[in-house]
């Protein structure tokens, strides 16, 4: 049996239709239930962030999250297949009509993503202290807690309603297959083969 880490949400929605496709039946927690076990598969809900470590601790072979996650973590897994869902962008966002004065000797940038953003920064030589929050990011430049913010977005509609724009893309997102590197060179057979049959149905 392998085990699956999914995230809470959309992709494990839309992970489950996939294994709907393949193997038919009824793929879904049921209620509050966080533990699924189907077609000799057994699926675990968890939140996304914790998605790597199910995965690089060895309590699930697989995991399924977000490109965005598997980068911000620096997670030491084998990543196997782009399963094209939970497509989002990783944005740097500032006050509308106002742009980052690039002389400024520090930039001021609230994320819950501090790798990317730290990254991000330093790849383009500019120093930025940055802000650790974990909800309601776009508050930050409204309030005089940032210069800046970067976060996550399907559409830009909350930052647009928030008085914000999209000042630069800083990376594209989608759902990811990956697994445990020792489980993956165990079960390697195993794990390819579902990597090949979920990979005949990704558009």
């Amino acid at each position: 049996m392998l085990t699956i880490a999914l995230p809470k949400g959309r992709i494990a929605e839309d992970t489950l239709e996939f294994f709907k496709r393949l193997f038919g039946g009824d793929f879904a927690f049921e209620n509050r239930k966080l533990i699924l076990d189907r077609a000799g598969f057994r699926f675990l809900l968890v939140r996304s962030q914790d998605v790597p470590t199910y995965v690089t601790r060895g309590a699930a072979e697989l995991g399924v999250c977000g490109k965005d996650v598997l980068l911000e973590q620096d997670s030491p897994v084998t990543e196997l297949l782009d399963l094209k869902i939970g497509r989002c962008k990783v944005v740097l966002g500032v006050p509308q009509g106002k742009f980052l004065d690039p002389k400024k000797p520090s930039v001021k940038v609230a994320t819950k993503m501090t790798n990317i953003t730290k990254k991000y920064f330093a790849d383009r030589a500019i120093a930025a202290d940055i802000v650790k929050l974990y909800g309601s990011i776009e508050l930050a430049p409204l309030v005089g807690l940032a210069d800046a913010i970067v976060d996550i977005t399907e559409t830009g509609n909350t930052m647009r309603e928030n008085g914000l724009e999209v000042s630069e893309v800083i990376l594209e997102t989608t759902a990811r297959l990956f697994a445990n590197r020792d489980k993956f060179i165990e079960k390697k057979r195993e794990i390819l083969e579902l990597r090949d049959r979920l990979a005949e149905l990704v558009k």
